[in-house]
Formats: structure tokens, C-alpha cells, sequence
């Protein structure tokens, strides 16, 4: 699925299940599910996070740039601040950096098990533990919707590189594709539009 249909869906299933989730829903929950609805896709050069990330949208400048960050963050923990989770980012950050689009980790439960760890220790320590909730409904998002593509997701990475997707399935970019995503961003902002005044009213 392309950035902006993950988007959509992830805002309109955190919308929809906020009533279950601990906390209240705030803008910042509906700024996370979609940042974390967005973030499996870090992987590919071309993805929304990386045209704004990578100078140049290449494999090599994404190694050269995510493996530095990665590096530099874990160095800099080890010897000044001693903080497991930060260099838990570090090492995410350098096998985003030679992971493939849609191959490996970040479409992962693995991937989403990790990253739910790091999104818990910064919300727990800004004492919005409750954003963790919105980090795993919009990333979960993302891997579903994946899984109705044809290219489907290595959903059970490392373990085994099958990559699973649903019986039916649609090819991103063909006619087809493009008709189902753009009535999916349509269902979705019309119910995010029709919900979300309604709910921040009621929180």
C-alpha cells in the first residue's frame, strides 16, 4: 500500500478503537498512530519518512545514513549515557539501514516488538505511557494492510523469510490497486471526519 492509504488507515482503526485503549485519545495519539502507521515503510528509500530524511533516495545513501546515526548512537551511549534502549534504536537503525523494502525486519512481528519497546520507554518516560497502545495499532495497521498486497509481509522474519499475505489480494500500482487504496483513503477520511470531532468532544 502506498504512505498516504497507511496513513488513512492507521488514523481511522486508532480512531475507531480508542475507546478500548487505556487514556484518552488527544492529538498527539492520533499524531503517533500515523507517524507509527508510516514507520514499517522506513526501510525503503522512497518512502514518506525518507523524502524528508534521506538527501538522496538511493539504498546506498540510506546505508550511509541510517548505519552512521546507528552507529554514532550506539557508540555514544556506551561510553557517555548507559541507557539499553537507546542502544537498542542504534542497532534498529543499522539494520534498517541494510534491510530490503518489505524483505525483513521493520514488516515484522519481531520488527513490531522491538520498536513497541523503544516507543514504550519514551512514553513511559514523558508520562504518556498510553501512546504505546496507538504505537502497535498504527504499526499493526500497516503490517494487515500490507498483508492484502501480493506481495505480502516476512511477517515471522527471522524466523522463517515466507513472506504471508491474505488470500485475496491486489498488486500496488495496477488499475485495480489504485481503485481499491483510493476508495480505502475515502472510507477513511470520511470516518475519521465524522468520529473524530465527536470523540475529542467526549474526551
Amino acid at each position: 500500500m502506498t504512505g498516504k492509504t497507511h496513513a488513512g488507515v492507521g488514523a481511522a482503526v486508532g480512531i475507531a478503537l480508542s475507546s478500548e485503549i487505556p487514556g484518552k485519545l488527544s492529538i498527539m495519539a492520533i499524531v503517533v498512530v500515523v507517524i507509527s502507521a508510516l514507520l514499517p515503510d522506513i526501510d525503503h528509500p522512497k518512502s514518506i519518512f525518507n523524502r524528508y530524511i534521506l538527501p538522496v533516495k538511493s539504498k546506498l545513501v540510506k546505508i550511509i545514513v541510517y548505519g552512521s546515526i546507528g552507529l554514532a548512537l550506539i557508540m555514544f551511549n556506551t561510553f557517555y549515557i548507559n541507557i539499553p534502549e537507546l542502544t537498542v534504536t542504534g542497532i534498529v537503525l543499522v539494520i534498517v539501514a541494510f534491510s530490503s523494502h518489505r524483505t525483513g525486519f521493520t514488516h515484522s512481528i519481531v520488527g513490531m516488538i522491538i520498536l513497541a519497546f523503544i516507543a514504550n520507554y519514551m512514553s513511559s518516560r514523558y508520562n504518556h505511557i498510553y501512546l504505546v497502545y496507538y504505537f502497535i495499532v498504527g504499526y499493526s495497521s500497516h503490517i494487515i494492510g500490507d498483508m492484502f498486497t501480493n506481495r505480502g509481509v516476512p511477517l515471522f522474519y527471522p524466523l522463517k523469510n515466507k513472506n504471508i499475505k491474505f488470500p485475496f489480494t491486489f498488486r500496488v500500482g495496477s488499475n485495480n490497486g489504485k481503485f481499491i487504496e483510493d476508495a480505502i483513503i475515502i472510507v477513511s477520511v470520511l470516518y475519521i471526519v465524522y468520529r473524530l470531532p465527536m470523540l475529542l468532544k467526549l474526551k
